[in-house]
């Protein structure tokens, strides 16, 4: 499929509604497990898309659409949720992802964004040239990986307790 920017906004727009349907008010066995060290769980995904929602997706677009003499991208922890969010309770996260997006998409829309605009390009620190509308693409497949993530860590949490089933499970090996 090739970007189009409607049809991301599809996604990104329900993410936050997804995230919440599948956590809020879980018991802290399904949101707080992980696949083991240094591994992520529902919680950490939901930290670090409020972080992304900070520090990323926007920020960045305005430094390709402001075509500056220095179109380099601000870094991106990766990590910082892992600092930042320990003792949240996940409500306070799930609410504070739900408001970043629905600013960050107002804003987003407010560009009146063409073909010319999702061209011009910015500089990612690793990858170097990049369009605002491979930026934006990797918005909506970032948000789907971690949905997937946190689907796929919790699936983990019964790998045992299927017993044999697991065979018919591949999501638990993953």
């Amino acid at each position: 499929m090739n970007f189009d920017l409607d049809k991301s906004l599809a996604v990104l727009e329900r993410t936050p509604g997804v995230l919440r349907s599948l956590l809020a008010d879980l018991p802290e066995d399904w949101t707080r497990g992980n696949e083991g060290p240094e591994t992520w769980s529902p919680f950490d995904v939901v930290g670090h898309l409020v972080d992304a929602e900070e520090t990323d997706w926007m920020p960045r677009a305005r430094v390709i659409l402001a075509q500056g003499p220095d179109r380099t991208f601000p870094p991106f922890d990766r990590f910082r949720h892992l600092r930042e969010n320990k003792n949240k309770p996940l409500g306070e996260l799930l609410d504070r992802f739900e408001e970043l997006r629905v600013r960050n998409l107002a804003d987003l829309g407010a560009l009146d964004l063409g073909p010319r605009e999702l061209a011009l390009t910015g500089e990612h620190p690793e990858f170097g040239s990049v369009t605002l509308a491979q930026l934006l693409a990797t918005w909506v497949a970032h948000d789907l990986g971690h949905l997937a993530q946190a689907t796929r860590v919790m699936a983990k949490q019964y790998r045992e307790a299927v017993g044999p089933w697991r065979a018919y499970l591949p999501v638990l090996d993953r």
